[in-house]
Order: structure tokens, then sequence, then C-alpha cells
């Protein structure tokens, strides 16, 4: 495909094939973008389901090439909250949603301590969209590659308070290198939305102990703090206290 061919994908305004009233069904996944060199400016894609015709066929890195499903997203698309991970695992690759196995298992049960729900209060994702062979730990270039679907999900989300769970998730969304250890509980501030890094679940289940400054009783006192900001935007929607 030409690179001029592939550009055109991001014409909205002079290619009537892609107007607002074009249905996701006559979304053409074979004008995606095949190299990560090629950007994918914001407002390329109108809604999720047009995200996930293009990941299911991305070949921007080489994930693509051994992945089962694309992994989108799960929960409410007009949640307050979005909650970003690292990568698919195995159970995510085979059912094509992220954090469906014992650490989206935990995740949900955090989540529903503080009356929150998966289904209701947020949108879950994560850096990258295809599973690492072996769950290894993506590469810059695949996180890089992927960012741009990243982005859009999160435009389209548009939250009030962005979640990233474990040290890839924050690096690949803020550049922030800093240990999680070291900035977990702590508001940040990323293009003008409040952001918490927190433990990554699968973290949680290797250190299972709930004593006082124990990961799980950190995390405790993390997502209580999350419920509490959502609570103050949710009661004043005009000012946001960095």
């Amino acid at each position: 495909m030409s690179n001029e061919k592939q550009l055109s994908l991001f014409d909205w305004s002079n290619n009537n094939d892609y107007s607002e009233s074009t249905s996701d069904s006559d979304f053409d996944s074979n004008l995606i973008p095949t190299d990560a060199k090629i950007p994918i400016p914001s407002e390329t894609y109108q809604t999720m389901e047009q995200i996930a015709v293009h990941c299911n066929q991305c070949c921007r890195c080489e994930l693509g090439e051994n992945r089962t499903n694309a992994v989108i997203g799960r929960g409410n698309p007009q949640a307050e909250i979005m909650i970003i991970g690292e990568a698919p695992g195995q159970n995510e690759d085979e059912q094509g949603l992220p954090f469906v196995g014992r650490s989206g298992q935990l995740l949900d049960k955090i989540l529903e301590s503080v009356e929150l729900s998966s289904d209701r209060h947020v949108y879950i994702s994560n850096a990258i969209r295809c599973r690492p062979p072996e769950n290894r730990t993506p590469t810059t270039q695949e996180i890089e590659a992927c960012k741009p679907y990243l982005l859009e999900q999160i435009r389209l989300v548009d939250p009030k308070i962005i979640l990233l769970t474990g040290a890839t998730a924050v690096k690949a969304l803020t550049g922030e290198k800093r240990g999680i250890t070291k900035i977990r509980g702590q508001w940040l501030e990323w293009e003008g939305r409040l952001c918490m890094p927190i433990f990554h679940p699968a973290y949680l289940l290797r250190n299972p102990s709930r004593e006082p400054g124990k990961p799980k009783w950190l995390m405790w006192q993390d997502i209580q703090a999350v419920k509490q900001k959502l609570d103050e935007l949710e009661g004043d929607s005009n000012s946001i206290d960095f």
C-alpha cells in the first residue's frame, strides 16, 4: 500500500466514505496504517468499533503476527475513570478483552470495595493492544507504535481520572521513568487530566499480605483516594484541584 493511500485514511474532510454518518460496517479496514512511522492524527476515529477494526488488522509492529485478538477495552466507553494496564496476557488474547484473568478479577474486587463497577464507572484498556510473546514487557518501539490508538481511546472516553497500573503503563502514557513504588498514590497531571499511578493487580497477587505498609494495604489507601477525588469532581465539575 502506498503512503498516499494510507494517509488518505486520515483525511476525513475530503473523504466522503468516512463522514460522521458512515456506519462502522462501512469502515474500510483495508486502509489500515501499516507503517509505525506514519502518524495517526487525533480525531481519526469516531468510535471504539472503528479502532477495534484497525487494531485487529494492524501490523505497525511485529506483535500482530501472533495475536489471536487485539484487546481494545471493556467497561463503559463514557466512564469518568479510565484504567490503563500494560499489555494483554494469554486470557486477554484469547477473549479479546483486557483484565479478564486473575488480575482482572482482583481489579474488579478492588473497584467494588469502593462501590465502583467495572461495567458502569470505568473503562479499561492497555498501553498496547496485542500480547507480547511469553507475556514479556513490551518494547519502547511496540508501545510507540500502539500509542496513537490509546490516545484516541482516551479522547473518546474523555475520563476525569486515569489510573495507570504499573510502571510500564505510567511510562507509556506520561514518559515518567520513576519506579511505581516511588510514585504510586500520587496525583499527576497529564494533558490537563488527573492521573494516579497504582500497583498492577498482578503485583498484588504476588504480594498478598494486608499488613499496613504492604502493597495491598497501600492499594486500599489509593483506591479510597480515587473514590474521594471522583466524588469531589462530581460535586464540582467546574473546579479540579491538582
